[in-house]
């Protein structure tokens, strides 16, 4: 019995597993060396540097010598 894509078993219980979603296989490869993942990489790197130069900056210390004060 099936009633607006709804499966009934011979029991009269409502059966929400019966109907299956379509499969699909993705070609486009997402992991490795891919101009996106370096893309991103390369501008997460950017940021970094551009960080670890404003701490020097508004601090007067190296990264460094700041982390080397913070831990001991």
């Amino acid at each position: 019995m099936t009633s607006r894509n709804l499966i009934v078993d011979d029991q009269g219980l409502l059966n929400n597993f019966a109907i299956e979603p379509k499969m699909y296989v993705d070609a486009t490869v997402n992991t490795g060396f891919t101009k996106y993942a370096e893309k991103i990489n390369g501008r997460f790197a950017m940021i970094g540097f551009v960080s670890l130069l404003a701490i020097e900056v508004l601090t007067g210390q190296g990264f460094l010598t700041l982390l080397k004060n913070s831990l001991g």
